[in-house]
């Protein structure tokens, strides 16, 4: 029997596949280009967008005998044993193979965004946690962990991880971008995708682009971000994530830029992705988004063409489940109304990537492991460590943290003995399995109250809940003062319940008008500090809070964003001290609840002036937290002059001064202070992390190129000019020890995609 060529895995890949092409009819490449949704729930609430609107009626078995492209969320649709679900992913593999005449099954997708997203599966902390952390190696590891739980149940491709950039924190999405700052997003989001890749599966980098900038921040509405911001802050962390990171999907957003939905735009998905930055990979719809052409953004008329609009764009493959790319698209390639070489385009794209997956080997087997523990030992020793280094401390003034062994203590709050209080809401118990209320949560969650019990066990420990996440009823209020005015110290343990489209107060569609606590939270707050008790403030969140009205007024502030299933231990760690806190925010933190949106990459208009009676300057800035240790810098920063091609070394000798070890985290801005277009005042470029023992130093030398001075200029090119610039070390955007102070010489220089990224830090 003779194997033909597109089988064969001696032949190049693109060999393979154009043989593979040229025997197809046009019905069997256009199931390549599509994904179905087994068990989607087309009633009641959905984990979608217009999911019981836009999910269709089909024939599985009729439908399998021309191929598939995708299986979509066959783990995160339902709660399924993995060891089951992994053997049904198998048959149902088997079954698309045997279907087809030509044996090829599909990818399978799954959510991953804080682990993998199904039952019993570790709930790590959300990416604004990894933000927190400043470390990019640790969330490396932890994705790589990620990708070896979803390869063991046979999945290939991850979409993760977010790489929105946040422009205003009252959009509900924001527990799930690493922060407001491009670079921390860059260098953070393409750790996650070099440990997902590593791992053999696909990293999905989403939402591309402009997702996070849309007005009032209300989630889908349109974008209104300029060309520079466009270009100079939400572009750059996806553009590493493929140079740097290796990714090979990129999902196509939800949002329209300028009148022009990014489903379908050319100039963003084709001309930008692939013929500028060279991503050869595929790009994949988000859920229903390319039917929301027609229902949503009113650029199409019909399935047809919605499809027509996408494929011309870029996206090869639609998720979840077919609705365009199915019959609509096939009968307007018979009639002449789509070409079908867009479809050979796109079809091509998603072969090559499943001939790089060995899915078009013939040898090709879909059992799953033999042992299956998607919350092993070790994924949660790494939550734990993570957790750890996430947890803020914003304040503690008079060093009432942390907390004397055998204090009294009274822990009051909505979040304090909930277990969801630690979870995002794409964590599979608050996606997925609030709609199964009569099943386990699966994995073991301790929560605030039982971890603190556990960590000073000669404590007193006493609870009131006080009111609830966001209902309006102070009746707990009377209890939870009583408990307060018992004990040495309070404990407020506030913040979010995440959700999904209103149904919670942190999530996907679950967006606010203003930054106050929800609910009766911050009254709650106001009747604890009323006490005269000292008050320790506890956040646990998805997005920053405006603290200003407590400031002054409060023991301690410690701000976690859902840390996921092992939070509950480190924010007691930190409490308790066994912890020496190390996170720093990756958002700023308001000091009253309006004004937005705000961050901290402001131009001079945009910052505190008298051209405005209105003061934007956060409580807490972006990059600020505080440590149970001291540390001292000392600098060589001076004056130098270098071309607009050349670089500077820039040295900084940490020293921890204090009696405990700790983690300081070195921040290097840059200042422009004139430039042909108006630029942020200071913007991160460069960090590291030093972890030191008591009395121990180490020294960071930043390699700084001139081509992180790059920006965006009236004729939209990138250029470094010349001029004077700052190099500012730091510990927060808001608190500089050192300024380098150096000056361009040279003409303009115009960057291609070849331009350095990346700051290099080389610790000694």
């Amino acid at each position: 029997m003779t194997t033909a060529p597109w089988r064969d895995p001696a032949l190049p890949a693109s060999a393979r596949v154009d043989d593979l092409l040229s025997r197809m009819t046009l019905q069997e490449k256009t199931a390549q280009l599509y994904g179905v949704w087994v068990g989607a729930a087309t009633d009641g609430d959905g984990v979608a967008p217009l999911q019981r609107e836009m999910t269709a009626e089909y024939d599985w078995n009729d439908l399998i005998t021309q191929g598939l492209g995708q299986l979509t969320r066959s783990f995160g649709t339902a709660p399924v044993d993995p060891a089951l679900g992994a053997q049904a992913l198998a048959r149902a593999q088997r079954r698309i193979a045997a279907a087809g005449r030509f044996g090829i099954p599909a990818v399978a997708h799954e959510e991953c965004l804080a682990g993998f997203t199904t039952w019993r599966a570790t709930a790590y902390p959300v990416p604004l946690a990894w933000g927190a952390s400043f470390d990019p190696p640790l969330v490396e590891e932890m994705a790589r962990r990620i990708g070896e739980d979803l390869r063991s149940v046979g999945v290939h491709q991850g979409l993760a991880p977010v790489l929105d950039v946040v422009r205003d924190p009252r959009w509900g999405r924001v527990e799930e971008t690493i922060g407001e700052d491009p670079y921390l997003t860059g260098t953070i989001g393409t750790a996650y995708v070099r440990g997902l890749e590593s791992a053999g599966v696909i990293a999905t980098l989403k939402h591309f682009a402009g997702y996070a900038s849309s007005a009032g921040a209300r989630n889908l509405a349109p974008v209104r971000a300029g060309v520079r911001e466009f270009a100079d802050v939400t572009l750059p962390p996806f553009e590493m994530a493929l140079r740097e990171g290796g990714a090979r999907s990129v999902m196509a957003a939800y949002t329209e830029t300028d009148g022009v939905p990014a489903s379908a735009d050319p100039g963003l998905l084709t001309d930008l992705l692939r013929d500028q930055w060279g991503f050869t990979g595929t790009v994949v719809a988000d859920y229903f988004g390319i039917g929301f052409l027609q229902s949503l953004h009113r650029v199409a008329g019909t399935d047809a063409e919605a499809a027509h609009a996408a494929l011309r764009a870029g996206i090869d493959v639609e998720l979840p489940t077919l609705k365009c790319y199915g019959k609509p698209l096939v009968e307007a390639v018979r009639a002449g109304e789509v070409p079908e070489e867009l479809v050979d385009l796109a079809a091509r794209r998603v072969l090559l990537q499943k001939c790089e997956l060995g899915l078009l080997d013939e040898d090709w087997d879909p059992e799953p492991a033999t042992r299956i523990d998607l919350d092993s030992t070790a994924n949660r020793a790494l939550a734990r460590r993570l957790a750890e280094e996430s947890v803020v401390l914003l304040d503690n003034p008079n060093g009432l943290l942390p907390l004397a062994p055998d204090t009294r203590i009274a822990v009051v709050g909505p979040r304090a003995a909930d277990a969801l209080a630690m979870l995002g809401c794409y964590s599979f118990p608050s996606h997925v399995l609030t709609h199964h209320p009569d099943i386990p949560m699966g994995i073991e969650i301790p929560t605030v109250l039982e971890a603190l019990r556990t960590e000073l066990p000669d404590a007193k420990v006493t609870f009131a809940e006080g009111c609830g996440v966001s209902d309006p009823d102070p009746s707990g209020f009377e209890e939870a003062v009583a408990r307060a005015s018992e004990a040495d110290v309070c404990l407020a343990v506030l913040g979010d319940r995440a959700g999904l489209f209103g149904r919670g107060t942190s999530g996907e569609g679950c967006d606010v008008t203003d930054l106050q606590l929800p609910g009766v939270q911050g009254e709650l707050l106001d009747a604890l500090v009323a006490t005269g008790v000292p008050v320790v403030l506890v956040l646990l969140t998805g997005r920053p809070y405006a603290l200003g009205r407590w400031h002054g007024r409060l023991g301690a502030v410690v701000q976690a964003f859902f840390p996921g299933e092992e939070g509950g231990p480190a924010v007691a760690g930190v409490l308790s001290g066994r912890v020496n806190p190390s996170g720093r925010l990756p958002v700023s933190v308001p000091r009253v609840p309006g004004g937005q949106p705000w961050t901290y990459l402001q131009p001079p208009l945009g910052l505190a002036g008298e051209v405005s009676n209105l003061d934007p300057t956060p409580l807490y800035a972006f990059g600020h937290g505080r440590s149970y240790t001291s540390f001292a810098w000392e600098s060589d920063a001076a004056q130098a002059e270098i071309g607009t091609d050349g670089s500077y070394d820039l040295g900084v000798t940490v020293r921890n001064t204090g009696d405990r070890e700790g983690a300081e985290v070195v921040q290097l801005y840059l200042h422009d202070p004139v430039a042909s277009v108006t630029r942020p005042d200071v913007r991160l470029i460069g960090y590291q992390r030093l972890e030191l023992a008591p009395g121990e130093s180490r020294r960071v030398t930043f390699r700084f190129h001139a081509d992180l001075s790059a920006f965006t200029d009236l004729s939209q090119l990138k250029v470094v000019e010349p001029g004077a610039l700052e190099l500012r070390l730091g510990t927060s955007s808001a608190e500089i020890l050192h300024t380098a102070r150096l000056t361009l010489t040279g003409p303009v220089r115009v960057l291609g995609p070849d331009r350095r990224l990346r700051c290099e830090a080389v610790v000694t």
